[in-house]
């Protein structure tokens, strides 16, 4: 990206220059300097830590990327506060799941998309690798089809090439990598759940958030909620989820790092009163990933923890 240097022939005005540097430089992300101390970085902000740890590791020392929402927090009830809002005018791009994850947020994306890049990587999936609930409304959570996260997250790294040219070599080795590291996640994660006796292949969580990840590993998935927590969970849904684990024997179901567990107690709390065992089989993690700096807060480990946990539950191995 080309910068035009002005050479003022007045000291007054190259003093008066240097100040306004200084104040913008004060009050930025983006202008500090990466490990080299050569390169501006960029400054991204993402909602979900999906997209934003996948591109720190793919930007390496040429961006700076924060996430809005952490470890815990429901995207689908997140209400952006003005400190976000500072903070999205602040960065260079933005990039959001889109298909209506962030539902409370489009307004602030429209205005945003005016000054900067803005980009919903989730919209730039093929239509056909996106799966409908029964009213039509498209599921969010894309990221659980490795392949449909390699595509949202090419996106994005072409957004970033586009706004730094010069780093696009850079970029690219690095997704290179890093796209290799999915390709053995996949096939890690096909091999460990092909291993599941196929009637027990029976996937029950708070909400209807592991489609995706029930499409690539032949899994019938049940959520207690629809595709949005903002959904209703009737008594209807416990006694027909119940009627379900008396079907088919299933001996465990499972909380959600970002869901209120009360109505899978009380689906555990129901199967037990008529005659069947159904243990919680962990807390998975949906719509947030765990704590920075942790196996879990990356996107890899968040979907190994994830594959291993269903895994141990479903067959009773390691218990």
């Amino acid at each position: 990206m080309k910068r035009t240097v002005y050479r003022p022939r007045r000291l007054g005005i190259m003093l008066l220059f240097g100040f306004v540097l200084l104040l913008s430089a004060c009050g930025s992300n983006a202008e500090e300097p990466n490990a080299e101390g050569s390169k501006v970085r960029i400054y991204v902000v993402t909602t979900i830590a999906q997209i934003a740890e996948p591109l720190s590791v793919i930007g390496g020392d040429r961006v700076k990327v924060e996430s809005l929402m952490g470890p815990g927090v429901d995207p689908h009830l997140y209400n952006a506060t003005q400190g976000d809002i500072k903070t999205l005018e602040s960065a260079d791009l933005v990039f959001y799941n889109g298909l209506h994850l962030e539902g409370k947020m489009t307004e602030i994306f429209a205005n945003i998309s005016k000054t900067k890049p803005v980009l919903a990587v989730g919209e730039t999936i093929p239509k056909e690798k996106l799966l409908q609930d029964e009213e039509g409304a498209i599921d969010p959570h894309v990221w659980f089809d490795i392949d449909n996260w390699k595509h949202a997250l090419e996106a994005a790294v072409s957004a970033l090439k586009e706004y730094s040219p010069e780093d696009s070599d850079y970029f690219e080795e690095n997704k290179k990598k890093y796209f290799a590291e999915l390709d053995l996640l996949k096939k890690e994660a096909i091999d460990k759940m092909s291993r599941i006796p196929k009637e027990k292949r029976v996937l029950v969580t708070a909400h209807d958030a592991f489609g995706y990840f029930g499409r690539m590993f032949n899994m019938k998935v049940v959520g207690l909620q629809g595709l949005s927590t903002e959904d209703e969970i009737g008594i209807s849904d416990i006694e027909s989820t119940i009627e379900l684990l008396l079907e088919y024997k299933i001996p465990a179901i499972f909380v959600e790092s970002s869901i209120n567990p009360n109505s899978i107690r009380a689906v555990i709390e129901g199967a037990s009163s008529r005659g069947l065992d159904v243990k919680q089989g962990g807390e998975l993690f949906s719509d947030a990933m765990g704590e920075a700096g942790t196996v879990e807060g990356t996107y890899i480990g968040m979907y190994r923890h994830n594959v291993e946990t269903i895994y141990h539950a479903l067959t009773g191995e390691g218990e």
